[in-house]
């Protein structure tokens, strides 16, 4: 069947035939506008792997006139997460200059510090500072190029977020990358940055650095300004680093704690915490193999020691015994380091309520299910003996004093379990989590400082090795990380497989193993 040009003359000339046309056009336009939106809202994930909530540029002070030694971060790049604030230009203050180009001037201008949420980013002005650790690393020639992801309110372990979406994770996508500094680790383990800033409380740089397989410190309690950084949980929070490569963590942590970069070396003691591999899907023979091999390289090292840390916790924090009698009865017999684990979390949740009680019940936030839980527990739970949890915390900062002094190391595992998949049963996390706070509450109570070191992988997934050092201990730990380092990879690449004792792994150390876990 044919149209005549007189039957078409006369379709042509009526206007409901427009009509429907025109619809259809801009039908087929919308789609094509929504798919295109789509194709590059993915593609932009899949760039930046979705670790930033907003992207912009701080640009560095100037580098000083010669003589002068450059600045020791020039020509590094870095990320913040969403927890620090930032105003619409930094200046260099005496030089007058104004570092920032117009065009980013307008992006900062009316950004507001989200912590995380949407609900906190709309109920909140925008930023009158910029938080001291960031204006530091631009003072010494560093570049921001953006704020990243966090979980929401600092509150969560796992880096997901019901706003902005969970970073993907460059180490096993198909796996979560812990938190709550989640954009922060996954910026610097793609190498979108050299080096981001995070906030640890609860292990918050280090777990989300043991996940992506990269480098993480912990400072010291207090040693870090907090100025311009929104607070989680105050006798907890600290302003730490992670990086890739061992000597921008180095340069990085030093700048933070202001530090000077020379100094006579130390005679170094490592003491492995032996209980708490237990505690690892890794057997203990790999860590002992690879750190006493690594040792026996290098200089000013003794013979490292071993340990069991929990004994000497129960022994040394008199003031824990009532936490461990109340979880014994309450949970069927709780090891030491889960009642420490247990006292951290009371503290975070009585201080959390302190901080951010009355926003949080005027506004009523919608927060992932996993977050939320959380949030409301701390805000409905009452603490009635608040100073126990204050003296726990302070028996435990002499303890560690105590056995570490100012040359030891203590070795734990970062973490004792692989990252989790993504859209895993929230029901299965409960013992995984009392593992997680176990092994983290170590340098969270005690104030001591933490690196997180990557330790090759296991099963396919990395694995994280921690060096702790005692409060004030920063630049002592510091330098032992980047000494040790090399040597620790290459001990760490000769072993085909975690389970490999072909010959590289001597008799004695799996007797010691053998021992331990029975």
């Amino acid at each position: 069947m044919s149209f005549s040009d007189r039957q078409l003359s006369k379709l042509a000339s009526n206007p409901r035939v427009w009509v429907v046309i025109g619809f259809g056009l801009a039908g087929v336009l919308v789609l094509a506008e929504v798919q295109r939106r789509r194709i590059r809202a993915k593609s932009s994930v899949n760039e930046d792997f979705g670790a930033f909530v907003a992207q912009f540029e701080l640009l560095p002070f100037p580098q000083p006139p010669p003589p002068a030694a450059r600045l020791p971060l020039s020509g590094l790049t870095f990320a913040i997460s969403d927890k620090y604030i930032i105003t619409p230009l930094v200046s260099a203050f005496s030089s007058g200059f104004i570092l920032l180009p117009f065009e980013m001037c307008i992006d900062v201008k009316n950004y507001v510090t989200g912590y995380g949420s949407t609900y906190w980013k709309r109920t909140h002005k925008a930023a009158e500072i910029t938080a001291m650790a960031v204006t530091t690393m631009l003072r010494n020639g560093s570049t921001c190029k953006g704020k990243t992801v966090m979980d929401e309110l600092g509150f969560g372990i796992l880096g997901e977020n019901r706003s902005y979406g969970t970073p993907i994770n460059p180490q096993k996508p198909s796996h979560v990358p812990g938190g709550s500094s989640s954009g922060s680790a996954v910026a610097v383990a793609a190498h979108l940055v050299d080096f981001a800033l995070g906030t640890d409380t609860t292990g918050c740089i280090r777990l989300p650095s043991s996940f992506c397989g990269i480098l993480g410190f912990r400072p010291s309690h207090g040693v870090v300004s907090t100025i311009g950084v929104l607070p989680n949980s105050q006798s907890l929070d600290t302003v730490g680093c992670l990086a890739s490569d061992p000597s921008v963590l180095h340069r990085v942590g030093h700048v933070l704690l202001q530090l000077n970069f020379l100094e006579p070396k130390k005679t170094r003691s490592i003491i492995i915490a032996d209980d708490l591999f237990q505690l690892s899907k890794v057997p203990i023979q790999k860590t002992v193999h690879v750190v006493r091999k690594a040792t026996e390289k290098l200089s000013g090292y003794k013979t490292p020691k071993h340990m069991n840390f929990g004994n000497y916790i129960a022994s040394n924090v008199p003031s824990l015994k009532r936490f461990c009698e109340e979880s014994r009865n309450q949970q069927n017999g709780i090891s030491t380091m889960k009642a420490l684990s247990s006292v951290m979390l009371l503290l975070q949740r009585y201080e959390f309520k302190t901080n951010h009680e009355e926003w949080i019940r005027s506004v009523k936030p919608k927060l992932g299910s996993n977050i939320s839980n959380r949030v409301w527990a701390a805000i409905n739970t009452t603490q009635e003996n608040v100073k126990s949890l204050y003296k726990v915390r302070t028996e435990m900062r002499a303890a560690l004093q105590s056995l570490l002094k100012d040359d030891g190391i203590l070795v734990i595992p970062t973490v004792a379990d692989p990252p989790i998949k993504l859209n895993t049963k929230k029901g299965l996390f409960t013992e995984v989590y009392d593992r997680i706070h176990a092994l983290l509450s170590i340098a969270s109570l005690s104030g001591g400082c933490q690196v997180a070191v990557p330790f090759g992988s296991h099963d396919g997934c990395p694995i994280s090795v921690s060096f702790i050092a005692s409060h004030g201990a920063d630049k002592f730990l510091l330098d032992t990380v980047l000494d040790m380092y090399s040597s620790l990879q290459e001990e760490v690449g000769t072993l085909q497989s975690p389970y490999n004792t072909n010959g590289t792994i001597d008799a004695a150390e799996l007797l010691k193993e053998k021992k331990w876990r029975n």
